[in-house]
């Protein structure tokens, strides 16, 4: 399944925007449609971190849980959730450009189910169109900040 891209520049410090992205309590407050972090595991930020996230999507509340398994300080981050029969991996990536910082996030879409492989396919725009909205409430965020 083809992955989902998004990449834009942010104006604001390295420090900052990885911070936003990598920890899961500054994520929550960045993206407003995520209503709740419960974290599952002792560990509050880097590799090994396990958490539950409870977001509206289309006025329904669903919830996911995920594990930072790549945690670079200023440069990476990468989050997996195994939800509904497919394994959502999601890196983001930052790098300094002209005095912006450029963010990268890929997400690889994973259905490892029958009914995931059916189903995943036809709900990707909407996958797609939720990432590019976070990534812009992210950037939004961050330059609000400097």
């Amino acid at each position: 399944m083809k992955p989902v891209r998004v990449s834009l520049s942010i104006a604001a410090p390295l420090e900052l925007v990885f911070q936003t992205i990598a920890d899961p309590l500054n994520f929550c407050d960045a993206v407003p449609h995520i209503t709740n972090i419960e974290f599952l595991s002792e560990k509050k930020k880097g590799v090994g971190t396990r958490f539950r996230e409870t977001r509206v999507m289309k006025g329904r509340e669903s919830t996911v849980d995920l594990e930072v398994t790549e945690y670079v300080e200023n440069d990476r981050v990468r989050m997996i959730s195994d939800a509904g029969g497919t394994i959502w991996d999601s890196i983001f990536t930052l790098t300094k450009d002209s005095g912006k910082i450029e963010m990268k996030m890929q997400m690889d879409i994973l259905p490892h189910t029958l009914i995931a492989r059916i189903t995943t396919p036809l709900i990707w725009k909407m996958v797609a169109s939720g990432v590019e909205k976070d990534m812009d409430v992210i950037k939004d965020y961050c330059e609000s900040k400097v």
